[in-house]
């Protein structure tokens, strides 16, 4: 790989140097809601940025907006981590890049290699979305919006009940999106926490040791084959068993390892993504209390509140690793076959070269074409119920808590370690 001429030296963002021992990666920002400083000096001096990783091993850093929507929709940057020359993302490994692809991708693909090939890349993963799309349809996920104002309605009750202080993470942030996944799933709600904890081994970056998610792992995959092939033999009315009625017929559909897969999958980003996004949400609207008064006015920006939010995001986890299957140049950087790629959409979606005035919230923004949920073939299949789910828990604060606020400065908010997700430990709120 040929890095830039301008490559940064750790802990520093104002004296690049040829040569530079690679910049820690994650980075972390002076709180859990600001991006790093280093973010907006690599956009403009290292748009190839060398890093090294919590493993130990080097990757290259993407961070402007235009390169990383590039990464993503370009087949050359393969899912393939378990390459021998891979970088090793966490200490353990790739972890749930490694298998089914990071919760990030919110099921952007299991790998599985069957009748219709590997489903990461090419043929393989265009045959998998189309049968996973004909039933995770936008239709069916705006039909299930009355049920999730139902659920979120009963947890803000819930934590009414027991104010005027909650922990809204835990309260409404967490469970809502677990019990609507298990619900369009048919998954029993009350093994949630077998759920989180599966998950989060499956996430890991430096939290758990490889045994330890070894074993997770086999009891997921178990518990997941077990309700597969219940769903096959007694189906209901819900996502799973649908796709299950359908397994290995002979018309090219989903395979049983592959609808395991996906199972597994969507239980992951329903219990990390949408869960950690409804704490940042509200954190940052409480953050500068203008922005809960400027909705509190005019209910009708809940819908570009919740993009800019999803722009605004400088704690997004990871951000998506690829393996460069081939030679190419990036912003004026060849990088060499081999190389492990991290695009930080986090940091694409602070580019001012996209965003006017990027660095500031506007809940007005209309062109926002943010990567919060990826790009390309590989975007978010989930993106439609993960919208809904922000736009709906967001009205309903508003409506029902007008005097919500943060019951800690900004500043004592803590970020969740050791997970390629990002995402708060608590969001202690009073009203």
């Amino acid at each position: 790989m040929t890095t830039p001429n301008t490559c940064p030296v750790t802990g520093t963002t104002d004296a690049p140097v040829d040569d530079a021992e690679p910049l820690r990666y994650p980075m972390a920002g002076p709180t859990a809601l600001e991006p790093p400083v280093e973010w907006a000096w690599l956009r403009e001096r290292c748009p190839v940025a060398p890093v090294r990783l919590p493993s130990g091993d080097t990757a290259v850093l993407l961070t402007r907006h235009d390169d990383v929507k590039a990464m993503l929709s370009d087949p050359r940057f393969t899912r393939e981590l378990v390459a021998d020359d891979a970088a090793r993302v966490g200490t353990a490994g790739n972890g749930a890049f490694e298998g089914r692809g990071a919760a990030e991708e919110s099921v952007a693909g299991p790998e599985v290699d069957g009748a219709g090939g590997s489903t990461t890349s090419g043929p393989g993963h265009q045959r998998w979305r189309r049968l996973l799309g004909r039933s995770f349809t936008v239709k069916r996920v705006m039909a299930l919006q009355p049920r999730i104002v139902e659920l979120t309605d009963e947890l803000i009750d819930a934590m009414v009940a027991g104010g005027p202080t909650a922990d809204l993470r835990s309260a409404l942030g967490f469970p809502l999106p677990v019990n609507v996944i298990c619900e369009l799933l048919g998954v029993p709600a009350d093994r949630r926490e077998e759920f989180a904890y599966w998950s989060d081994t499956m996430l890991n970056l430096t939290r758990y040791e490889q045994a330890e998610i070894q074993t997770s792992a086999a009891e997921f995959q178990a518990y997941m084959v077990t309700l597969v092939q219940a769903k096959r033999a007694e189906p209901g009315d819900d996502l799973l068993s649908e796709l299950a009625a359908v397994v290995d017929a002979e018309d090219g559909r989903m395979s049983e390892a592959e609808l395991v897969a996906t199972g597994q999958g969507l239980l992951i980003a329903g219990h990390e993504t949408t869960a950690n996004m409804i704490g940042k949400m509200v954190s940052l609207l409480l953050a500068e209390p203008a922005r809960w008064r400027q909705l509190l006015a005019d209910p009708g920006l809940v819908g570009p509140a919740v993009e800019e939010v999803l722009r605004f995001d400088a704690n997004p986890g990871f951000g998506m690793p690829r393996y460069v299957s081939a030679q190419m140049e990036i912003a004026g950087t060849t990088v060499a076959p081999g190389t492990t790629v991290i695009s930080s959409m986090a940091a694409a979606n602070r580019d001012e070269r996209v965003f006017p005035d990027a660095a500031r919230m506007d809940l007005t923004r209309q062109e926002n074409p943010h990567l919060a949920f990826g790009a390309g073939p590989h975007s978010c299949i989930g993106q439609a119920l993960a919208r809904v789910e922000l736009q709906t828990v967001l009205g309903r604060l508003l409506e029902r808590l007008p005097t919500l606020e943060l019951a800690v400065t900004p500043a004592e908010l803590r970020r969740r370690e050791g997970l390629i997700v990002g995402g708060l430990e608590e969001v202690p709120v009073r009203w």
